[in-house]
Protein backbone atom coordinates (compact mmCIF):
# COMPACT_ATOMS: atom_id res chain seq x y z
CA UNK A 1 0.00 0.00 0.00
CA UNK A 2 1.37 3.39 -1.00
CA UNK A 3 2.18 5.73 1.91
CA UNK A 4 0.19 8.94 2.15
CA UNK A 5 1.89 12.36 1.73
CA UNK A 6 1.27 13.05 5.43
CA UNK A 7 2.95 9.80 6.42
CA UNK A 8 5.96 10.60 4.25
CA UNK A 9 6.19 14.07 5.76
CA UNK A 10 6.08 12.66 9.27
CA UNK A 11 8.74 10.11 8.41
CA UNK A 12 11.04 12.81 7.04
CA UNK A 13 10.47 14.96 10.12
CA UNK A 14 11.27 12.02 12.40
CA UNK A 15 14.50 11.31 10.49
CA UNK A 16 15.53 14.95 10.75
CA UNK A 17 14.94 15.03 14.51
CA UNK A 18 16.78 11.74 14.93
CA UNK A 19 20.05 13.27 13.72
CA UNK A 20 20.25 16.85 15.03
CA UNK A 21 23.22 19.01 14.19
CA UNK A 22 25.80 19.25 16.99
CA UNK A 23 25.43 22.32 19.23
CA UNK A 24 28.67 24.37 19.20
CA UNK A 25 30.31 24.74 22.60
CA UNK A 26 31.45 28.31 21.83
CA UNK A 27 28.81 30.77 20.64
CA UNK A 28 28.54 34.49 19.83
CA UNK A 29 24.91 35.31 20.60
CA UNK A 30 23.38 38.73 19.76
CA UNK A 31 21.54 40.40 22.63
CA UNK A 32 19.21 43.37 23.01
CA UNK A 33 20.61 46.90 23.38
CA UNK A 34 23.56 46.46 20.95
CA UNK A 35 25.38 43.65 22.74
CA UNK A 36 26.86 40.27 21.86
CA UNK A 37 27.26 37.58 24.52
CA UNK A 38 30.18 35.19 24.04
CA UNK A 39 29.42 31.89 25.74
CA UNK A 40 30.93 28.49 26.42
CA UNK A 41 28.36 25.73 26.99
CA UNK A 42 25.74 28.41 27.64
CA UNK A 43 27.82 30.23 30.27
CA UNK A 44 28.87 33.78 29.44
CA UNK A 45 32.60 34.51 29.17
CA UNK A 46 32.39 38.10 28.01
CA UNK A 47 30.01 40.58 26.38
CA UNK A 48 30.70 43.05 23.57
CA UNK A 49 28.94 46.42 23.96
CA UNK A 50 28.67 48.57 20.83
CA UNK A 51 25.74 50.93 21.44
CA UNK A 52 25.75 54.69 20.93
CA UNK A 53 25.59 55.28 24.70
CA UNK A 54 29.40 55.07 24.94
CA UNK A 55 32.15 56.85 22.96
CA UNK A 56 33.70 53.51 22.00
CA UNK A 57 32.87 49.76 22.03
CA UNK A 58 34.11 47.70 24.96
CA UNK A 59 34.01 44.23 26.52
CA UNK A 60 32.49 43.65 29.97
CA UNK A 61 32.42 41.47 31.96
CA UNK A 62 35.50 39.31 31.35
CA UNK A 63 34.66 36.33 33.52
CA UNK A 64 37.35 34.14 35.03
CA UNK A 65 37.09 30.46 35.93
CA UNK A 66 35.32 31.42 39.18
CA UNK A 67 32.53 33.07 37.19
CA UNK A 68 33.41 36.54 38.46
CA UNK A 69 34.58 39.36 36.23
CA UNK A 70 38.32 39.96 36.32
CA UNK A 71 37.75 43.47 34.94
CA UNK A 72 35.68 46.47 36.03
CA UNK A 73 34.15 49.66 34.68
CA UNK A 74 36.12 52.72 35.81
CA UNK A 75 39.13 53.50 37.96
CA UNK A 76 38.48 52.54 41.63
CA UNK A 77 40.01 55.77 42.92
CA UNK A 78 39.25 58.21 40.10
CA UNK A 79 36.02 57.25 38.30
CA UNK A 80 35.40 60.71 36.80
CA UNK A 81 38.55 61.52 34.83
CA UNK A 82 39.05 57.82 34.05
CA UNK A 83 35.52 57.16 32.82
CA UNK A 84 37.03 55.77 29.62
CA UNK A 85 38.41 52.78 31.56
CA UNK A 86 35.65 50.43 30.48
CA UNK A 87 37.01 46.96 31.25
CA UNK A 88 38.67 46.03 27.91
CA UNK A 89 38.61 48.57 25.11
CA UNK A 90 40.34 49.61 21.88
CA UNK A 91 41.36 53.24 21.41
CA UNK A 92 44.36 55.49 20.77
CA UNK A 93 45.28 58.83 22.23
CA UNK A 94 46.21 60.66 19.04
CA UNK A 95 44.95 59.75 15.56
CA UNK A 96 45.80 62.55 13.13
CA UNK A 97 46.13 64.69 16.24
CA UNK A 98 42.62 63.81 17.47
CA UNK A 99 42.39 62.46 21.03
CA UNK A 100 40.25 59.31 20.97
CA UNK A 101 41.46 58.15 24.41
CA UNK A 102 39.77 60.32 27.04
CA UNK A 103 36.02 60.95 27.26
CA UNK A 104 34.84 64.41 26.23
CA UNK A 105 31.22 65.54 25.92
CA UNK A 106 30.52 65.95 22.22
CA UNK A 107 34.03 64.74 21.49
CA UNK A 108 35.47 62.15 19.10
CA UNK A 109 33.84 58.72 18.87
CA UNK A 110 34.67 55.24 17.71
CA UNK A 111 31.28 54.70 16.12
CA UNK A 112 29.94 51.21 15.43
CA UNK A 113 28.67 50.81 11.86
CA UNK A 114 27.60 47.19 11.62
CA UNK A 115 28.29 43.59 12.64
CA UNK A 116 29.64 41.95 9.51
CA UNK A 117 29.98 38.33 10.62
CA UNK A 118 29.19 35.97 13.49
CA UNK A 119 30.56 32.45 13.80
CA UNK A 120 30.24 29.62 16.36
CA UNK A 121 32.30 26.48 16.87
CA UNK A 122 33.48 23.87 19.33
CA UNK A 123 36.88 25.53 19.84
CA UNK A 124 36.11 29.20 19.20
CA UNK A 125 33.44 31.75 18.34
CA UNK A 126 33.86 35.25 16.96
CA UNK A 127 32.15 38.45 15.85
CA UNK A 128 33.45 40.88 13.23
CA UNK A 129 32.54 44.57 13.42
CA UNK A 130 33.12 47.65 11.29
CA UNK A 131 33.87 50.84 13.23
CA UNK A 132 34.49 54.44 12.13
CA UNK A 133 36.80 56.71 14.12
CA UNK A 134 35.05 60.10 13.84
CA UNK A 135 36.22 63.46 15.21
CA UNK A 136 33.97 65.94 17.04
CA UNK A 137 32.98 67.56 13.74
CA UNK A 138 31.87 64.26 12.22
CA UNK A 139 34.89 63.79 9.96
CA UNK A 140 36.12 60.25 9.40
CA UNK A 141 39.70 59.89 10.65
CA UNK A 142 40.18 56.12 10.40
CA UNK A 143 38.33 52.92 9.51
CA UNK A 144 38.63 49.93 11.84
CA UNK A 145 37.70 46.31 11.26
CA UNK A 146 37.69 44.19 14.41
CA UNK A 147 37.32 40.47 15.05
CA UNK A 148 36.64 39.53 18.67
CA UNK A 149 37.26 35.82 19.31
CA UNK A 150 36.77 33.65 22.38
CA UNK A 151 38.77 30.42 22.32
CA UNK A 152 38.41 27.54 24.77
CA UNK A 153 41.50 26.34 26.63
CA UNK A 154 41.94 23.48 29.09
CA UNK A 155 39.71 23.44 32.13
CA UNK A 156 37.84 26.70 32.65
CA UNK A 157 40.54 28.92 31.15
CA UNK A 158 40.09 30.72 27.85
CA UNK A 159 41.65 33.14 25.39
CA UNK A 160 40.18 36.43 24.19
CA UNK A 161 41.75 37.38 20.83
CA UNK A 162 41.44 40.80 19.20
CA UNK A 163 42.29 41.17 15.51
CA UNK A 164 42.37 44.79 14.38
CA UNK A 165 42.74 46.30 10.93
CA UNK A 166 43.16 50.08 10.76
CA UNK A 167 42.63 51.68 7.35
CA UNK A 168 43.17 55.11 5.84
CA UNK A 169 40.53 56.13 3.32
CA UNK A 170 41.70 59.10 1.23
CA UNK A 171 44.76 60.40 3.10
CA UNK A 172 47.42 58.95 5.38
CA UNK A 173 46.54 58.33 9.02
CA UNK A 174 49.16 59.05 11.70
CA UNK A 175 49.10 57.24 15.03
CA UNK A 176 51.23 59.62 17.07
CA UNK A 177 53.82 58.68 19.67
CA UNK A 178 52.05 57.98 22.96
CA UNK A 179 51.87 55.43 25.77
CA UNK A 180 48.09 55.14 25.45
CA UNK A 181 46.66 52.74 22.91
CA UNK A 182 45.49 50.79 21.12
CA UNK A 183 44.38 48.37 23.87
CA UNK A 184 43.54 48.92 27.54
CA UNK A 185 42.52 46.62 30.39
CA UNK A 186 41.10 47.79 33.72
CA UNK A 187 41.39 44.95 36.23
CA UNK A 188 38.98 44.22 39.07
CA UNK A 189 39.78 46.22 42.21
CA UNK A 190 40.77 43.15 44.23
CA UNK A 191 43.36 42.15 41.62
CA UNK A 192 45.20 45.49 41.75
CA UNK A 193 48.53 45.55 43.54
CA UNK A 194 47.49 48.51 45.70
CA UNK A 195 43.86 47.65 46.46
CA UNK A 196 43.92 43.88 46.49
CA UNK A 197 47.47 42.64 46.83
CA UNK A 198 47.78 41.37 43.27
CA UNK A 199 51.00 40.83 41.34
CA UNK A 200 52.28 42.05 37.96
CA UNK A 201 54.89 40.05 36.06
CA UNK A 202 56.28 40.25 32.54
CA UNK A 203 58.14 37.95 30.17
CA UNK A 204 61.46 39.61 31.01
CA UNK A 205 61.25 38.88 34.74
CA UNK A 206 59.92 42.29 35.78
CA UNK A 207 57.74 42.50 38.88
CA UNK A 208 54.98 45.05 39.58
CA UNK A 209 54.95 48.61 38.25
CA UNK A 210 58.59 49.34 39.01
CA UNK A 211 59.74 46.37 36.93
CA UNK A 212 57.15 46.44 34.13
CA UNK A 213 56.11 50.07 33.53
CA UNK A 214 56.68 50.98 29.86
CA UNK A 215 59.14 48.09 29.49
CA UNK A 216 59.20 46.03 26.25
CA UNK A 217 57.94 42.46 26.75
CA UNK A 218 56.22 39.61 24.95
CA UNK A 219 53.53 39.49 27.64
CA UNK A 220 52.45 41.02 30.93
CA UNK A 221 50.43 39.12 33.54
CA UNK A 222 48.23 40.73 36.19
CA UNK A 223 46.77 38.36 38.80
CA UNK A 224 45.32 38.51 42.29
CA UNK A 225 42.43 37.53 44.56
CA UNK A 226 38.97 37.46 43.00
CA UNK A 227 37.09 35.50 45.71
CA UNK A 228 37.84 34.77 49.36
CA UNK A 229 39.57 31.56 48.30
CA UNK A 230 40.61 32.00 44.65
CA UNK A 231 43.14 34.03 42.71
CA UNK A 232 42.81 34.54 38.95
CA UNK A 233 44.24 36.84 36.35
CA UNK A 234 44.73 38.03 32.79
CA UNK A 235 47.88 37.89 30.70
CA UNK A 236 48.08 40.45 27.90
CA UNK A 237 49.91 38.94 24.90
CA UNK A 238 51.64 40.80 22.07
CA UNK A 239 51.85 39.00 18.72
CA UNK A 240 55.35 38.90 17.15
CA UNK A 241 54.04 40.20 13.80
CA UNK A 242 52.84 43.43 15.41
CA UNK A 243 54.92 46.58 14.82
CA UNK A 244 57.44 47.42 17.55
CA UNK A 245 57.34 43.88 18.98
CA UNK A 246 58.22 43.30 21.78
CA UNK A 247 56.02 46.26 22.61
CA UNK A 248 56.23 48.40 25.77
CA UNK A 249 53.39 47.84 28.24
CA UNK A 250 51.85 50.68 30.20
CA UNK A 251 51.05 49.00 33.51
CA UNK A 252 50.26 50.40 36.95
CA UNK A 253 49.90 49.04 40.48
CA UNK A 254 46.37 50.51 40.60
CA UNK A 255 44.98 47.71 38.39
CA UNK A 256 45.60 48.99 34.87
CA UNK A 257 47.57 47.58 31.95
CA UNK A 258 47.70 48.43 28.29
CA UNK A 259 49.60 48.08 25.05
CA UNK A 260 51.78 51.11 24.24
CA UNK A 261 52.12 50.42 20.51
CA UNK A 262 53.46 53.82 19.47
CA UNK A 263 55.49 54.65 22.57
CA UNK A 264 58.64 53.72 20.58
CA UNK A 265 57.52 56.02 17.72
CA UNK A 266 54.63 57.11 15.52
CA UNK A 267 53.12 54.86 12.83
CA UNK A 268 51.70 56.03 9.49
CA UNK A 269 48.94 54.16 7.66
CA UNK A 270 48.80 54.84 3.93
CA UNK A 271 45.61 54.43 1.88
CA UNK A 272 45.41 50.88 0.60
CA UNK A 273 48.01 49.65 3.11
CA UNK A 274 46.12 48.71 6.30
CA UNK A 275 47.79 48.27 9.67
CA UNK A 276 47.18 44.77 11.04
CA UNK A 277 47.36 44.09 14.79
CA UNK A 278 46.72 40.96 16.84
CA UNK A 279 46.53 40.78 20.64
CA UNK A 280 45.20 38.27 23.14
CA UNK A 281 44.12 38.10 26.76
CA UNK A 282 44.80 34.79 28.50
CA UNK A 283 42.15 34.41 31.21
CA UNK A 284 43.53 32.00 33.79
CA UNK A 285 43.25 30.57 37.25
CA UNK A 286 45.82 31.06 40.00
CA UNK A 287 49.29 32.50 39.49
CA UNK A 288 50.78 30.45 36.62
CA UNK A 289 54.51 29.85 36.42
CA UNK A 290 56.20 32.06 33.80
CA UNK A 291 57.06 28.94 31.79
CA UNK A 292 53.36 28.05 31.57
CA UNK A 293 52.48 31.55 30.38
CA UNK A 294 55.31 31.39 27.87
CA UNK A 295 53.81 28.22 26.38
CA UNK A 296 50.48 30.01 25.92
CA UNK A 297 52.29 32.94 24.30
CA UNK A 298 54.20 30.62 21.93
CA UNK A 299 50.96 28.96 20.82
CA UNK A 300 49.46 32.39 20.19
CA UNK A 301 52.62 33.59 18.44
CA UNK A 302 52.33 30.72 15.96
CA UNK A 303 48.92 31.93 14.78
CA UNK A 304 48.44 34.23 11.79
CA UNK A 305 46.85 37.63 11.44
CA UNK A 306 43.28 37.80 10.22
CA UNK A 307 43.26 39.39 6.77
CA UNK A 308 40.08 41.41 6.37
CA UNK A 309 39.00 42.30 2.85
CA UNK A 310 39.14 46.04 2.34
CA UNK A 311 35.57 47.09 1.57
CA UNK A 312 34.00 50.46 0.86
Amino acid sequence: MKASPLALLLALAAAAFAEPKPVPRMQAIPQAHAQISFQRDGVELTRYHFGDDNPRPYLFPVNGPSGRSLTRIGHPRDPVTHSHHNSVWVSHQFVNGVNFWEDRAGGPRIAHQRIERLDDGDRAAFAEALNHWIDKDGRLQMIERRRTTVQALEGAEWLLILDLQFEAKDAAVVLAETAFGPLGVRLAKTIGVIDGGGTIRNSEGGIDESGCFRKPARWVDYAGPITATASEGITLLDHPQNPHHPVPFHVRNDGWMGIALTFPGALTIAPGQPLHLRYALYVHTGLPEPAAIERVWKDFAATEWVEFPVKK
